[in-house]
């Protein structure tokens, strides 16, 4: 059986993945995801609090609404990072963060 633990876990062990890779690696494309794994995991521990908090003998659904809301705002942080991405690899034709020390060039 899979326990509230268990979800914890795996939620953690992504979230260390995540910040581990933020601040190892030097890819801004790479760092980007890894972001995005942290956002999960943090979805994730919300969801398995909320399938664990029982309300008259219900799961409480507060926390999966809230994750709705978060998915929806990670994908219009995704859409504005992305076009980030983007405009600094026109400007210096690298995704090595190393490469962007200023943001006025």
């Amino acid at each position: 059986m899979v326990t509230l633990n268990h979800y914890l876990l795996v939620s953690g062990l992504l979230f260390s993945i995540g910040l581990v890779g933020v601040v190892v690696r030097r890819n801004i494309l790479t760092i980007y995801m890894c972001l995005e794994m942290m956002l999960s995991a943090a979805n994730l521990t919300l969801v398995a609090f909320s399938r664990f908090r029982l309300v008259e003998g219900l799961p409480d659904y507060n926390a999966q609404a809230l994750v709705f809301f978060t998915i929806t705002v990670a994908a219009a942080e995704v859409a504005v990072g992305l076009a980030i991405i983007v405009a600094l690899f026109r400007a210096r034709q690298s995704v090595d963060i190393t490469t962007v020390e200023k943001l006025k060039g």
